[in-house]
């Protein structure tokens, strides 16, 4: 029975690994989910295998095959009921139930171990994954607060000192109860760090903008993977280890390439600043031109090649679905057409390409950043929806931008700029985009849902 349940957590290391593989690419995503998925199910039967060969009472497995069927009723009820827009929310939250679920196997194991005979790396292994846990746990609501518009930043100096003490006593308190200097028992030392470590989530999380969420979220999910593979390792499960490993080296990549796509360093995106603008630039008035629901479909209509720039705004307006219906309808007209999707587009990671498979939109379709930039020249219009700072040229031309230095797609290479908008408002970095006083730059207000809309419906009547 061990050999097999053994070559089982091999098949389902492997198959966490195929479905990252598949995941690399939007195209295959699902494919790759569903592998990862199966594995995951595998791993848990091996579980309950190896549990029963080691006689655990009855009564665990049952609450604990009772609580894998609420969860799976309550997550399945979720995954169903969320909009698009409240997808990030979503993973949030699915993220936290990962570091509680870590945070609480640090203390239910410190509650039943012996302080006397486990050994000094267990104990290490133990403290370290319970802190990542709660960092996680409470992270991730925060995070889901702020993107649900509920919770405000908090970039005061107090909250940023907080942390840092937090943190600084998260580091050293261990370091002082190994030294017998701390003179109470492991249990309650355990639950005084969970307690320091879920404040510490919290402070950790306030100060970061909504904007920067994408990057908070691959950073929260990288460190309930570290905080899983720390449990593995005190089980001895190898399925945890390594599914810990796979989950936390692949969201710190992820950080690291979003960090780079917005040319900022990780401590500033935490930190909630961008750089501050130069000698106090004053911004000059902008004139810019309107486009009126009609010019734009002509626009459209008369285009060999359109490029659409998707952002957050698509997302918030649920538009992608008509966004889907101009696509076919434009392809009809023997007009091609592109989505040019920005790494830190949205509000998670992948998150415009997520919205647009829901309108199934074809991979095909989607192209990167680079790619799109290298052959912007040629397409005769370009649709940007809900975009803002990632399409602004200052980020290239005006050194005291406080986007300077930041990838764009750059729109404003191509023959006709069409930027969707309500308002006049600023983007996340709270300057103005000097895309819109350009003289191939034309603005059409209105709601992003409803101006597609008519606009599809001119094109059918031209």
């Amino acid at each position: 029975m061990y050999a097999i349940i053994e070559v089982g957590y091999l098949i389902a290391t492997l198959s966490f690994l195929g479905g990252l593989k598949f995941m690399s690419s939007p195209k295959n995503a699902k494919t790759g989910n569903l592998i990862a998925a199966l594995g995951m199910v595998l791993a848990v039967v091996l579980t309950f295998m190896a549990a029963v060969t080691a006689t655990v009472p009855y009564t665990n497995l049952i609450i604990m095959l009772l609580a894998i069927a609420v969860g799976t009723v309550i997550g399945k009820r979720l995954s169903d009921k969320v909009e698009m827009t409240g997808m990030p929310q979503l993973v949030s939250l699915f993220n936290a139930t990962g570091g509680g679920c870590a945070m609480l196997l640090g203390l239910v194991e410190a509650n039943q171990m012996d302080p006397f005979t486990t050994i000094l790396g267990n104990k290490i292994l133990l403290i370290a994954g319970l802190i990542t846990g709660a960092v996680a746990l409470t992270g991730s609501i925060i995070a889901e607060r702020k993107l649900a518009g509920k919770v405000k930043d908090r970039r005061s100096k107090t909250v940023i000192l907080s942390a840092r003490i937090l943190l600084g006593l998260m580091v050293l308190l261990p370091v002082l109860y190994f030294f017998g200097i701390i003179p109470i028992g492991f249990t309650a030392f355990m639950y005084v760090l969970a307690a320091i470590a879920m404040v510490y989530g919290v402070l950790f999380v306030l100060p970061i903008g909504g904007a920067d969420m994408p990057v908070v979220i691959s950073l929260l999910n990288s460190i309930t993977g570290i905080a899983t593979a720390f449990a593995g390792f005190v089980y001895g499960n190898k399925a945890m280890i390594a599914g810990g490993i796979f989950v936390g080296a692949a969201g710190i990549l992820l950080t690291i390439l979003m960090c780079k796509a917005m040319n900022r360093s990780l401590l500033k995106v935490l930190a909630g600043t961008f750089k501050k603008s130069k000698n106090g630039a004053v911004e000059e008035a902008q004139e810019i031109k309107e486009i009126s629901i009609s010019e734009t479909a002509l626009s459209l209509s008369f285009a060999q090649k359109v490029a659409i720039v998707p952002g957050y705004g698509l997302a918030v307006a649920q538009a992608q679905h008509i966004c889907g219906q101009l696509q076919q309808l434009l392809e009809k007209r023997h007009v091609g057409v592109d989505y040019i999707i920005h790494p830190v587009a949205g509000r998670m990671p992948g998150h415009m390409n997520v919205l647009l498979a829901e309108a199934n939109v074809e991979y095909s379709h989607l192209k990167e950043m680079d790619e799109g930039n290298e052959n912007m020249e040629q397409y005769d219009a370009v649709l940007v929806i809900g975009a803002n700072d990632v399409v602004n040229p200052a980020a290239e031309n005006n050194p005291d931008s406080p986007v300077y230095g930041m990838p764009i797609i750059r729109v404003y290479e191509s023959k006709q700029v069409i930027v969707m908008k309500r308002s006049m408002g600023k983007g996340y970095a709270g300057v103005q985009n000097d895309l819109f006083a350009l003289d191939n730059c034309s603005i059409l207000f209105g709601d992003a849902k409803s101006s597609l809309q008519e606009i599809v419906n001119q094109l059918k009547l031209i």
